[in-house]
Parts: C-alpha cells; sequence; structure tokens
C-alpha cells in the first residue's frame, strides 16, 4: 500500500469516527517524519499532507533545508522543547506544539519578537498524568489561562500525548480530558481555540471520537521509525 493509499484509509476512519458521534469539523494529519529522511518529507507533501512534525532540533535543522520547494506546507515542532534551544526551535518551525510551562512560553515569545516571526503555538496537558510526560497538568487551569494571554503569541489549542496503556477506557479519559480542559479555558478567558491536537497511529480513532482536530501520524503512515 503506498503512501496516498495509506493516508486515504486514515481519512475515512476519521469520517467514520466523526459519523459514530455526530461531529463533522476539519481534522489535520500532521505526518510525524522525525528519525525519518528527508525524501519521507517530500513523499508526504506530494501524498497531500500539508504538516509534518519533528522532534529534534538538530535533526530537524539539516532536513529543512529544502523547504522552498513545498509552499504551504507546515513544520511543526512535536517534543519537548528546552529552553536553551529556543531561539532555533522559533527560527526553523512554524508551530510548536508541546509548550508546558510559562517560562518556555515567554522564551518563545521573545525570541518571536526579536526574530519578528510569527509563530503558532500548542500548549501540552499531560491528561494521563504520567511522571515521564511533560506539560501542564490538568489542576493547573489557571496557569494554562494565563498562557493564552501572553502578548504577541498565537496560542492555537492544546495537545496531550494519550497514556501509554492498551486500556481503551483509560485512553479515552485522557482524551475527554482535555476536551473539557479546553472548554473550561474558552469559557474563563471568553475566548476560542481552535485546536485539540490529540491521537497518534494508536488511539486516533478515539481520540476523533472525543472531538480531536489534529492527530499526528507516524507509523500508520511510513513504518516503522529508523
Amino acid at each position: 500500500m503506498n503512501l496516498k493509499e495509506k493516508l486515504k484509509g486514515i481519512r475515512s476512519n476519521i469520517s467514520l469516527a466523526q459519523e459514530k458521534v455526530g461531529i463533522d469539523h476539519a481534522v489535520e494529519i500532521v505526518g510525524v517524519t522525525k528519525t525519518h529522511p528527508f525524501s519521507f518529507i517530500e513523499a508526504s507533501y506530494e501524498a497531500g499532507i500539508r504538516s509534518i512534525g519533528e522532534n529534534r532540533i538538530q535533526e530537524a535543522s539539516t532536513k529543512f533545508e529544502s523547504f522552498e520547494q513545498m509552499p504551504e506546507l507546515k513544520k511543526r515542532f512535536i517534543g519537548h522543547l528546552q529552553s536553551n534551544k529556543a531561539k532555533k526551535c522559533v527560527e526553523l518551525f512554524d508551530s510548536i506544539d508541546s509548550v508546558g510551562s510559562i517560562k518556555t512560553l515567554r522564551k518563545i515569545g521573545k525570541h518571536a519578537r526579536q526574530l519578528k516571526k510569527e509563530i503558532s503555538i500548542l500548549i501540552e496537558i499531560n491528561t494521563s498524568q504520567e511522571p515521564q510526560k511533560h506539560g501542564f497538568l490538568p489542576a493547573q487551569k489557571n496557569e494554562v489561562l494565563e498562557c493564552l494571554f501572553e502578548d504577541g503569541l498565537s496560542i492555537e489549542g492544546l495537545m496531550t500525548v494519550g497514556p501509554n496503556t492498551s486500556d481503551q477506557g483509560k485512553v479515552r479519559t485522557s482524551f475527554c480530558e482535555l476536551r473539557k480542559t479546553k472548554e473550561w479555558l474558552e469559557v474563563q478567558g471568553k475566548l476560542k481555540l481552535k485546536h485539540l491536537s490529540m491521537g497518534m497511529s494508536g488511539d486516533y480513532k478515539i481520540a476523533i471520537e472525543e472531538g480531536s482536530t489534529m492527530v499526528r501520524v507516524g507509523s500508520l503512515l511510513y513504518g516503522s521509525r529508523t
């Protein structure tokens, strides 16, 4: 099965999951090309993907030398961002989808202003509360609300990584928590957030049923990581 066929299958599953729960909003598919060569990004673009995800600054810096050839392709940083790499991340990426602290957010804002670059942001919430994961905890809603009003930054929504378990009930609970957090923030902040980024290759159907607007798909599209 080629990449276009795989992508078609994922889109079909997204439509079926939305139909099941009676929703029909647009869902962005992010091709997770981390650890794969630049040729995978080119193939993704040819297949119709317009967002790719990378999680290592050094790896992305090497890959991103030929992007003039792919207009409209959005480069999304999806890994944990160390504060000392914030400036380089802002230089390389169009969106940082894993901001887990006010300190990091403010560093991004500082560098974005210096570079006169508009960058979109997703705030990471550790909805499963697993200690090995990064992000705000669900109980830190007020801190997240504060993030949404940082000057000069485009906060587009929230992101979470589902729990590392085969228990679909726990996975669903994690995604439901993110949706409820988004709803609370919208009411308290009197604003609208565009994205709920949740769901990966193994759990994206559940995420879609819980309202995801963005799924990050790697192994389903590209096979095992190199």
